[in-house]
């Protein structure tokens, strides 16, 4: 038997050994000196692996130099060697052929293999997302190629001889079933280009549709990222032919489309009013209860307008105006909170029955977020949410911690179970300035994970370049959560983009995300870039009363002493929404440790600038350093601003006039930061379109502040 044992010892050790010897005489060629690869790519394969095949190509290209040649079959390849695309039940001739063990593929969700055999190189997919994802692995991972690259700036490194000795990807299914990105907020992407289009939308912000050049961009930086779902912009009416562009550029890629919570059916009060004005001249009250026929007809009209398109993940529920309850815009809406529930559930199963008319596939994906009342709602029990609906649960927003409601909501058979999760939120923030490290957005994901819900997971993801960091995790732990480890991929990551100053790149970003203070109580970030804001404009507005009318002043101050903290219909998810300090004195005491902190990571991140090649240094002036000096020049001026209110509470005009100058002189900071991000011809529209924090307007009100306190 111990003979017999060595004999297969020996053999096995044989046949290794001679696998081993073949793969190193037949390496897997791409770009060679003397001959180069040809692409296969059936006629069977849809647009989306097709436009990932033109990816490959314009890859290869500005690596080589060389354009790789699309062929629809194998015949007439001379022996030359090949990358041999197809998609079970799609290109089955080509994968038997060359691929036997796909097998294993078919019927899995999102699963490929990348491998070299006989010179050639297949590339599998279980299904037509899973073929398209194979090629953009393959590009990241042996051509180096940044999934982000078009915001990044990061080119791949040019090489003449594109060749390995083995090339290997298995990827199973997905660890998220749906994963993608909210576009939202989306000031600076709406203006960078010149306009796509007119929105009609009673708002200050998005006049304008994002250039459909530019929504190309963004879905191929998604599809790279290999997630597969996208909310396409803010508010979106898919009615206005320049919106619908968008739609069907997403739509190309072959991923999933959805829509936000505020909404449902595609349709918000925004689209509503302008149907009315075009149909009647009319606009009438956006309720469900006192004009459910018409608000019926609206949700018809847009789903059938959505459901022209194949991919399709419905939002269902009730919201008002401007991300508030209906019943606030509809005082006759009944005001307990049972029949409010009522009239919700009761509207989602209208919007069910509307969406099984339209939508033909058998099981059409639906989803509803328990965003604000919703959450509140359905806490106490007040709620029916339709079987086999999706609940998605939302973080605070900015994405620190799950709300109450994720942690205590029993989960049944009947429903599946996702997230949204804010790696952008205007308002609060972060927004011009990442906030959150990759560690703490894993923690946070974990707990998701762990708690079974994984079958939807939305990222708000506003105008991407600020927050590479964080999208390239996410993207990353989203498809394998279980491999993904923290640290090993932000050293990976540090590594990749400043190479041998790797190190001492991470400690500047560990500095930078370490130097946000939290929130004593209730734990969560209090002054990110938005939060910051806020609190400087609140403060400068009680300052203008004080000085203009001390009696609505004081009037002003007991009102707010008497208010609730947070909005009853809020209270479940938004409750560590708005983290606020006890008093003014506190906040002083943390956004001067803020700035300690800050001014740590600034001096870290100079230093390491003249180790830098080119590409490195203008890397860290654009994802680290410009954010740096914009946090350091709202934090200037929210001390300033703090400063000047407590010198005047104490009567002292003239030192409260000293500190509004320091104030109003924080934003030639801020603008430092900013210019960081324009030093090139393709940036330098970059900010026009910046509206949601306005700098600009924050500016004028401060020197407007100074010079009413001057003049006294």
């Amino acid at each position: 038997m111990r003979t017999l044992y060595l004999l297969i010892g020996f053999l096995t050790t044989l046949h290794v050994s001679a696998w081993a010897q073949s793969a190193a005489k037949n390496p897997f060629t791409l770009v060679g000196t003397l001959q180069q690869a040809v692409v296969v790519l059936p006629a069977t394969e849809p647009e989306c692996v097709r436009l990932a095949v033109q990816d490959l190509v314009s890859d290869v290209a500005k690596i080589t130099g060389k354009t790789l040649r699309v062929v629809p079959d194998e015949k007439n390849l001379s022996g030359q060697p090949a990358v041999l695309v197809g998609t079970c039940g799609r290109s089955d001739a080509v994968l038997k052929k060359h691929a036997h063990e796909t097998a294993a593929l078919r019927g899995k969700w999102e699963a490929y293999e990348v491998r070299s055999s006989n010179q050639n190189l297949v590339i599998a997919g279980s299904d037509e997302r899973a073929t398209m994802f194979g090629i953009y692995h393959f590009l990241e991972k042996y051509l180096g190629v940044d999934p982000l690259y078009f915001w990044s700036d990061r080119g791949p490194e040019q090489r003449n001889v594109l060749q390995w000795e083995d090339v290997a990807i298995t990827q199973s299914t997905p660890s998220f079933r749906y994963r993608g990105w909210f576009i939202n907020d989306e000031d600076l992407l709406t203006e960078w280009y010149e306009s796509g289009g007119v929105r009609r939308i009673d708002y200050p912000y998005y006049g304008q549709v994002v250039n459909p050049v530019l929504m190309k961009q963004v879905v191929e930086a998604l599809v790279r990222l290999r997630m597969n779902l996208i909310i396409p912009a803010s508010f979106i009416d898919i009615r206005n032919p320049a919106e619908a562009a968008l739609v069907r550029e997403a739509a190309r890629r072959g991923v999933f489309l959805s829509m936000h919570h505020v909404e449902p059916m595609g349709v918000s009060a925004f689209t509503f009013f302008n149907y009315w004005q075009e149909k009647t001249g009319e606009k009438p009250l956006f309720s469900f209860y006192s004009n459910r026929e018409k608000l019926e007809e609206v949700w018809r009209v847009y789903a059938e307008e959505w459901a022209r398109y194949p991919n399709v993940i419905w939002q269902i529920g009730l919201r008002g105006i401007a991300d508030r309850p209906m019943w606030m815009a509809d005082p006759g809406i009944p005001q307990s909170d049972a029949d409010r529930g009522r009239l919700i559930s009761e509207a989602m199963q209208v919007q069910r029955q509307i969406i099984r008319e339209v939508d033909k596939r058998p099981n059409p994906p639906i989803t509803t977020t328990l965003w604000a009342e919703g959450s509140t709602l359905n806490q106490a029990g007040h709620l029916e949410i339709p079987k086999n609906v999706t609940i998605v649960f939302s973080d605070n927003s900015p994405g620190w911690k799950w709300q109450k409601d994720f942690h205590e909501t029993t989960r049944s058979t009947g429903h599946t179970y996702g997230v949204y999760y804010h790696h952008q939120l205007w308002g609060a923030g972060p927004h011009l300035a990442q906030g959150i490290p990759p560690q703490h957005t894993y923690a946070v994901f974990r707990e998701a994970h762990q708690k079974q819900s994984t079958h939807y997971a939305i990222l708000n993801a506003s105008n991407l370049r600020e927050f590479q960091l964080g999208l390239a995790a996410s993207g990353r732990m989203l498809y394998d959560f279980k491999n993904f480890e923290p640290n090993s991929f932000t050293q990976n990551w540090m590594q990749e983009r400043y190479g041998g100053q790797g190190v001492a790149a991470q400690q500047a970003y560990q500095t930078y995300f370490a130097g946000f203070v939290l929130h004593d109580r209730q734990q969560v970030p209090m002054l990110l870039d938005g939060q910051t804001r806020s609190f400087a404009l609140g403060l400068l507005k009680k300052i203008e009363l004080q000085l203009t009318d001390l009696v609505k002043y004081q009037e002003a101050e007991a009102k707010a002493r008497q208010a609730t903290a947070e909005a009853t219909w809020g209270q479940t998810s938004l409750s560590d929404a708005h983290p606020r300090p006890s008093n003014n004195q506190e906040l002083l005491e943390k956004v001067l440790r803020q700035h300690q902190g800050h001014s740590q990571a600034l001096r870290q991140a100079e230093a390491l600038l003249p180790k830098l090649d080119t590409k490195q240094r203008e890397f860290l002036k654009t994802n680290l350093l410009s954010q740096i000096q914009i946090m350091l020049g709202l934090e200037e001026w929210l001390i300033g601003t703090v400063r000047a209110k407590q010198s005047l509470d104490e009567g002292n005009k003239a030192k409260a006039q000293k500190y509004l100058k320091e104030a109003a002189e924080a934003f030639a900071r801020m603008k430092t930061g900013l210019a960081l991000n324009v030093t090139d011809r393709k940036w330098q529209h970059w900010y026009r379109g910046e509206k949601k924090m306005n700098l600009k307007n924050a500016e004028q009100l401060t020197q407007n502040t100074y010079q009413l306190i001057s003049q006294q």
